[in-house]
């Protein structure tokens, strides 16, 4: 388990994490989201211990990282995956890391095949492309076999099937009991994998809750209609507590009633409907939806805009 607690860290008159309070469960994949400059790798360095905080405590299993014994056999953890000599082989790096952690050789050879390794293992980690070095990272962080797992950007560089396979690892490791603590800016491949988010904008606190809860609060669920007779089914919905969008012709968007309702209303007046589809807002609408104001860099122009100042 980790427990974040009124976590601050600043850089003179810059505050980059601001009393920050979470905990990180074990049994669940935890996603951790925000945008650019938000705070999420200086959170994660912190609970790593490779960054003092301000204030506040940050700690594992009840612990500070430092004060951990073994710590490799507690934490796994992949921050920056370049973090190897690039004239040392994978197996090489591997090795080094098991030598002096007490972990045996076998389990070199475990991790290899785990993250599919063994047919570049040994060659240099210089050469490797950025998804190797993904797999690498990966195995470095498995290498002890720990109890927690802190992924920054895991799925970095990966191709279909590698964001398959570690998206389908980190949910088999949950299931064990760990804990396992994941960042990313994939909204799509965040919505599959985590349970749990916590949100964070401009170093602060925006959201502590399931995946479901998350989206509920940014937007309610829609229903799309498609009828010859739209208007007509328009003013027979409208109420105190519906909200109804016409989208285009003969089309609208209701929310505050449900599918049902509607189907109904429309059999009882023989409106035909050709389309009465349940929408729900995605991850990515209900991340932008909810960090709108936390956004640190935001586009001033567009396309059409900057080319246009080039021609001229």
């Amino acid at each position: 388990m980790i427990e974040v607690e009124n976590l601050t860290k600043r850089y003179g008159d810059k505050t980059a994490v601001d009393a920050l309070t979470f905990t990180v469960k074990p049994g669940i994949v935890t996603g951790f989201l925000g945008p650019n400059g938000a705070g999420k790798s200086t959170t994660m360095r912190m609970i790593l211990g490779l960054d003092r905080p301000t204030a506040g405590t940050a700690t594992i299993n009840g612990q500070r990282y430092a004060d951990l014994t073994a710590p490799l056999r507690k934490v796994g953890a992949l921050l920056d995956a370049k973090a190897v000599h690039p004239g040392r082989s994978a197996y090489h790096h591997l090795t080094a890391m098991a030598a002096t952690t007490g972990v045996p050789r076998a389990r070199v050879d475990e991790v290899i095949d785990l993250v599919g390794l063994h047919g570049v293992i040994r060659k240099r980690a210089g050469g490797f492309s950025l998804g190797m070095g993904q797999r690498l990272g990966i195995a470095s962080a498995l290498l002890a076999d720990p109890e927690v797992l802190i992924l920054d950007e895991p799925v970095n560089g990966l191709d279909p099937e590698g964001i398959l396979w570690i998206r389908t690892l980190m949910q088999d490791l949950a299931t064990q009991g760990r804990t396992v603590f994941v960042s990313s800016h994939l909204m799509s491949e965040m919505a599959l994998t985590a349970e749990h988010l916590i949100v964070i904008g401009r170093g602060k606190l925006i959201a502590d809750v399931s995946v479901g809860e998350f989206i509920a609060q940014a937007s309610p669920d829609t229903i799309r209609i498609r009828s010859s007779r739209a208007a007509e089914l328009h003013r027979m919905i409208a109420g105190p507590e519906t909200t109804i969008r016409t989208v285009e012709r003969d089309v609208l968007e209701v929310s505050g009633v449900t599918a049902e309702q509607i189907g109904d209303t429309a059999a009882a007046h023989g409106i035909p409907l050709y389309e009465l589809t349940h929408k729900r807002p995605s991850l990515e609408e209900a991340f932008m939806e909810l960090t709108r104001d936390a956004v640190e860099y935001q586009a001033t122009a567009t396309i059409a805009e900057a080319t246009g100042a080039l021609a001229r």
